[in-house]
């Protein structure tokens, strides 16, 4: 199958550009290389050193004889471009990892807010709009966020995208009909995709796309089978206040002997996801299309949901760190209870890979073995919510000034 992997050079897209590629499947990854341009601008890179896409790719093709080809293309702003190659290429199936994913990057200040929104939703929508024109019926998959339902308490299991609810009609009696889960963002990052879904629900109904959109928690691990191949093939390994996700942010942290940063009280429940498992499920949401007519797929792409602290006490038993508990950065509630269907992707054979002890210290390996590449002082939050959150963002744990790149 002919794939076109947009945003391949990221977190989530190289892993899975290998995983398909090994495959069989022909790769094509689009992707404007912005992720490397971020951390230039922030002034922090991967843990892991990371080669050139085109280094990277000639590495794969040595090692496995398979090729993956490489466009460079701004989805968001070269409308045109991106069609022209559309119409050449017509591939079968259609990843889209296109977007800026981090929450406390889309916080930062209004051009980093206004970037977010003008990138995710542009791109977004310039692929679903030249689809369209083309007449082209590939099979769309989005890497979506839990986060499009918030992290309220409700009592209730949140269902894979879909919520029944009964409505009062006029003459008094109650009609019963689905919905789209409340969309409940909590951050610019994550209103972008609310509004994704809220496009992909519209291009179903009215041009008959086929739409997967994948609801993923929060990933954590470096390696998949791929990137295991070659040193120069490792996935990036992000660990600043930025885009560094809170268990490899964690892990890291106890590598370096540095306080584990819990945010207020830890008591935010999150769901999570191992870095193979993600492939995984984008594999089996790729063999398990929708039929054209059908309304927008959804699966919750997640393996379990822990509360922060938890995760900190775990790791610091593990590994003897230290906790701190730091002033949240984020507008959100200080308790959640979060509990999450899957029951697609354990249907469809997925067999999850669970916060085992071995697994996380194969992470903090990682994280010794590129100690040498770690910038001590860009370990703690520092992209605050609201304004008046930001001057409580002053000190790190350990005890030294911080600095604000914006």
């Amino acid at each position: 199958m002919k794939i076109a992997i947009l945003g391949g050079d990221g977190f989530v897209g190289w892993p899975t550009s290998l995983h398909l590629s090994e495959a069989g499947h022909d790769i094509h990854i689009i992707d404007n290389l912005s992720r490397r341009w971020i951390d230039t601008e922030l002034g922090v890179q991967s843990l892991t050193p990371m080669d050139s896409i085109q280094e990277r790719l000639r590495i794969w093709h040595d090692e496995t004889g398979r090729r993956i080809h490489f466009h460079l293309i701004d989805v968001a702003q070269d409308y045109e471009v991106f069609k022209a190659w559309l119409s050449e290429h017509r591939p079968e199936a259609i990843i889209h990892f296109a977007e800026q994913r981090a929450a406390p990057y889309s916080m930062k200040s209004d051009r980093h807010k206004n970037y977010t929104v003008n990138n995710n939703v542009n791109a977004t929508h310039n692929l679903l709009n030249a689809m369209v024109e083309l007449g082209l019926d590939a099979h769309l998959l989005h890497l979506g966020t839990m986060g499009v339902y918030g992290y309220s308490t409700v009592g209730a299991a949140i269902p894979e995208g879909y919520l029944n609810v009964g409505i009062e009609t006029l003459d008094g009696s109650e009609a019963q009909t689905e919905i789209l889960y409340p969309a409940n963002p909590g951050s610019i990052y994550h209103m972008t995709k609310c509004l994704d879904q809220l496009l992909f629900q519209f291009y179903a109904k009215n041009d008959g796309m086929r739409i997967t959109d994948l609801h993923q928690g929060i990933v954590w691990g470096t390696h998949t089978n791929q990137t295991r191949i070659h040193e120069q093939l490792i996935n990036r390994f992000d660990y600043d206040g930025d885009y560094g996700t809170v268990l490899n942010r964690f892990l890291i942290q106890a590598a370096i002997d540095y306080p584990l940063t819990v945010h207020g009280t830890g008591g935010q429940t999150r769901a999570f996801i191992h870095i193979q498992d993600s492939v995984r499920c984008i594999e089996l949401a790729l063999n398990n299309p929708p039929k054209r007519g059908d309304r927008v797929h959804v699966f919750n792409q997640m393996t379990e949901t822990h509360r922060v602290r938890d995760l900190a006490e775990m790791i610091s038993k593990m590994t003897g760190a230290e906790i701190a508990y730091v002033p949240n950065p984020r507008k959100e509630a200080d308790e959640n209870d979060l509990i999450v269907k899957n029951d697609k992707f354990m249907e469809l054979g997925l067999n999850p890979i669970r916060l085992e002890e071995g697994l996380l210290e194969e992470v903090v390996e990682v994280a010794k073995k590129y100690a040498y590449r770690l910038d001590r002082s860009r370990i703690p939050a520092t992209s605050a919510w609201t304004k008046d959150i930001a001057p409580t963002l002053n000190t790190d744990p350990e005890g030294k000034a911080l600095r604000s790149v914006s």
